[in-house]
């Protein structure tokens, strides 16, 4: 009849090691983004080289320009993260505008697209642009003090 050790952590304990956790796995991620942009701007100049030796095309330093800015937003989100412990919808938004034109620059580009196609771009840009607008115009409430939590949420408790 063996009694085994029983560990007991109370919730701040699990709350300290989960906000450990994630401030790792954001800082790792913010030096991804950070070495990714690097490498994407020396991309860039390789590619604008290649243009004026004749040997490239336009159209891969504009995708590589948006790409950059692609990363450049989640950096952002990333780092807004760290500081304030929530992902802001504008830095999200833009980040997916930033894709969808780099996909659209790239169909242009490579003489690859229908009507139909772009036409469901352009719908989800002004979709997306209305989300990001509505976000600018009312951002989130919080309280004195608060990090995280609403008013709301807080008078809940």
């Amino acid at each position: 009849m063996g009694y085994g050790v029983v560990m007991v952590f109370d919730m701040s304990t699990h709350e300290k090691i989960f906000r450990k956790v994630i401030n790792l796995v954001t800082v790792i991620v913010l030096y991804i983004l950070l070495l990714a942009i690097i490498i994407g701007v020396f991309n860039v100049f390789q590619n604008i080289g290649l243009v004026w030796l004749k040997k490239g095309g336009f159209s891969q330093v504009v995708y590589s320009v948006l790409t950059i800015f692609v990363l450049i937003d989640f950096f952002k989100a990333f780092a807004d993260y760290q500081v304030h412990e929530r992902i802001r919808l504008t830095y999200v938004t833009d980040a997916t505008i930033l894709i969808v034109m780099r996909e659209i620059t790239v169909l242009i580009y490579g003489h690859e697209f229908e009507n139909d196609t772009l036409l469901v771009f352009a719908a989800l840009i002004l979709v997306l642009g209305i989300v990001r607008a509505i976000a600018v115009k009312f951002p989130p409430f919080e309280c004195p003090g608060s990090i995280s939590v609403s008013c709301e949420d807080e008078q809940v408790k």
